[in-house]
């Protein structure tokens, strides 16, 4: 009889803490209840918008590669069209990397993170592009027609929007995205660290429950 009174105020089953999981209507974890957000539309449309310039300005860059080619191979010669196609070259390869918003560049060109002078860039390169045309190929400069019209286009598209304030609103949303994300992420290590300190103490319980029977 002596060895029956540690089991008696051992816990019983019904005592035991329920599993992390949690069982019928009341077991959801916040983690099952929580649904993804969808994403915000304006961002979703300038993320696109950023994927068509930022082709546009390659398409300038193989433009502007071929026409140098062209300029230094034939025509005599041609440095300064050569030249000139090169530094055209550059900058569109500088508007394409723009378009990725790395915060290298944006941090060592802030007036770019602003949608006008970002626009007029890219309409100074369309310019470029489809300006001093030293070459005879029709094909050639049908390319060159397209990209710089192309571009152009964007470059209007960012000069509008930002007359509108639409890049200080992007801007504005894609700050509070990224800090419902990071509040997500860390409400989820904090849900997992708490199944994990459940888990330990359902083991502990479980070991002294037994022990409670030796």
């Amino acid at each position: 009889m002596a060895r029956e009174e540690p089991s008696s105020s051992a816990p019983g089953p019904s005592e035991l803490p329920p599993p992390a999981g949690g069982g019928g209507s009341g077991g959801e974890t916040p983690r099952g209840r929580r649904r993804r957000a969808p994403g915000d539309p304006l961002l979703i449309v300038c993320g696109c918008f950023s994927v068509v310039t930022a082709a546009t300005a390659l398409l300038c860059v193989a433009v502007n590669v071929l026409s140098a080619v062209q300029s230094f191979r034939f025509h005599g010669g041609d440095i300064f069209g050569g030249v000139f196609r090169c530094y055209a070259v550059v900058i569109s390869l500088f508007v394409c990397v723009l378009e990725t918003e790395w915060g290298f560049i944006i941090k060592f060109c802030k007036v770019l993170e602003y949608w006008p002078a970002r626009g007029m860039l890219q309409i100074f390169v369309a310019v470029i592009t489809k300006a001093y045309p030293n070459v005879d190929r029709s094909d050639l400069i049908l390319l060159q027609d397209i990209a710089s019209y192309l571009l152009l286009a964007c470059g209007l598209i960012y000069v509008i929007s930002g007359v509108l304030c639409l890049g200080v609103l992007k801007r504005s949303r894609q700050k509070k995205a990224i800090s419902r994300g990071q509040a997500a992420k860390d409400l989820e290590e904090l849900e997992k660290r708490r199944e994990e300190l459940e888990a330990l103490l359902l083991a502990e319980r479980c070991s002294d429950f037994r022990l409670g029977f030796c």
